[in-house]
């Protein structure tokens, strides 16, 4: 009988042209494995530790060997420091189950560099369907999983952008809305106040690549224009998270203005202590105004102690008590839990 296969290819054609052509297709067969694009190998799975016998050209290039260094050795020699354990196990995992497998691994190179490679294993057997060999391809993944990174990157920061912007101008729209007076110049200027304030506290937090800032650093960016020798600041490190760095910075800029209008801040020995302590799993700021006159108004007539409950009670879901003083306002705000303003607090070292 004809062998199909061959008939395809050679028809009735002699014994001999036959078997000259079985020569030619190995020879073929053994032209294209090496001239291949793909990285292969070949390892001899009916030999100790399944070294490899076949490498082409393509692998070589990728990985920097030569066909000395590489045939004999098992594919481990390709793994290194960071490579995954767990990846490494479902290889293994695969060669004694003599089954396929595609994974993405992490490998090196002979002068050291990385790179992600999706290799392929799939067991070939012999006449019998003994398991003889193990033929492994490899694909480069390096530059797709950079750009698959840098997209990902890209479109977690359109969304932090996203988000920010959102709760920026949620901030301003308070601002707007509260912020009231029969002069359209004084309205004006009142607007322009607490954007500053706002644009201050974002400008801290772009220092600090919008994770985190010091609580005492917005105190100070908020306090300390209207007057810096009376002012006291004092407590532990707390860290204020981002979404909550923009409130606090306005509820503070609200208090400060008050009281370089109406309060201590308006006398020359006038003084403000400012400190806070940790309070279970929340944070309480103390805000202590001495040697200011009498309290005719409070926080700007009313407009502003408005938008100080809303950002404070509203936003931040706080509580504020105050105490008018003779000679100045005493007031304690308490935030029920860190996790609303922030996830770290520590002592100064």
């Amino acid at each position: 009988m004809v062998d199909p296969v061959q008939s395809d290819i050679h028809g009735d054609l002699p014994a001999a042209a036959t078997k000259q052509g079985m020569v030619d297709r190995k020879e073929l067969s053994a032209f294209a494995f090496q001239r291949t694009r793909m990285p292969i190998v070949v390892s001899d799975a009916r030999q100790p530790d399944f070294p490899i016998v076949l490498a082409n050209d393509a692998f070589l290039h990728l990985t920097g060997y030569t066909a000395e260094e590489v045939l004999g050795r098992n594919c481990r020699f390709l793994q290194g420091e960071a490579t995954s354990k767990t990846a490494i196990a479902q290889i293994r995992a695969a060669v004694a189950q003599e089954s396929e497998t595609t994974i993405e691994i992490l490998n090196y190179k002979k002068d050291g560099t990385p790179f992600w490679n999706q290799l392929h294993i799939s067991p070939i057997v012999d006449e019998q369907g003994e398991l003889a060999y193990y033929f492994a391809s490899q694909i480069d993944m390096t530059e797709y999983r950079r750009v698959q990174t840098l997209e990902e990157a890209e479109h977690r920061l359109l969304l932090e952008v996203d988000h920010r912007t959102k709760n920026v101008l949620a901030i301003v729209d308070s601002i707007v809305r509260l912020s009231k007076s029969d002069n359209a110049a004084s309205y004006a200027a009142s607007v322009q106040q607490r954007v500053q304030a706002l644009s201050r506290t974002h400008m801290l937090l772009a220092e600090h690549g919008w994770q985190e800032v010091e609580l005492a650093d917005i105190i100070r960016a908020q306090v300390q224009i209207f007057n810096s020798g009376g002012i006291e600041i004092e407590g532990p490190r707390v860290m204020i998270s981002a979404p909550s760095a923009q409130p606090i910075g306005l509820a503070l800029h609200e208090l400060a203005a008050n009281a370089a209008v109406h309060g201590s801040l308006s006398q020359r020995k006038g003084s403000l202590r400012i400190s806070w302590i940790q309070t279970g799993s929340g944070l309480t700021l103390t805000w202590e105004e001495r040697n200011g006159p009498p309290p005719k108004q409070e926080l700007g007539g009313g407009f502003g102690k408005v938008l100080l409950a809303a950002v404070v009670e509203k936003q931040l879901g706080g509580k504020i008590s105050r105490d008018w003083r003779e000679h100045g306002l005493s007031l304690v705000i308490e935030l029920p839990s860190l996790d609303r303003v922030g996830h770290r607090l520590q002592e100064r070292p």
